[in-house]
């Protein structure tokens, strides 16, 4: 089994900056992909970015997320970051830290393991 953990979130000005972080505890060493999502008000969780736990790989979802966002683990795969910069009012959702034992894929539904979610509020 595999537990997620997320922090970081708050609330911030358009332009600025958070770090969320998520502690991942349990059989980490076989996690293949960890992954970012995040849900607006009335709208489907989507995808943010995910890493490939192998090589390091990234993949962006959203191209409005490029060059702004990024992710990153360690090696231990016991903890999954998203640094946010040059933040939008449009970013505004609550983020979700997700995992699963094969590589990447860009499906909100074939992470089985989730953290609780953490609060990110960009005001105008």
């Amino acid at each position: 089994e595999v537990q997620l953990q997320a922090s970081g979130g708050g609330l911030v000005q358009t332009g600025g900056s958070l770090r969320l972080s998520c502690a991942v505890s349990g059989f980490t060493s076989d996690l293949g992909a960890l992954a970012w999502f995040r849900q607006a008000p009335r709208k489907e969780r989507e995808i943010v970015l995910c890493i490939s736990t192998s090589d390091g790989t990234t993949h962006h979802e959203d191209a409005s997320t490029e060059g702004r966002f990024t992710i990153s683990t360690d090696a231990a795969k016991t903890a999954v970051h998203l640094q946010m910069n040059n933040l939008k009012p449009e970013d505004t959702a609550v983020y979700f830290c997700a995992a699963r034992l094969r590589d990447i894929v860009m499906d909100t539904t074939r992470y089985p393991y989730w953290g609780q979610g953490t609060q990110v509020t960009v005001s105008s």
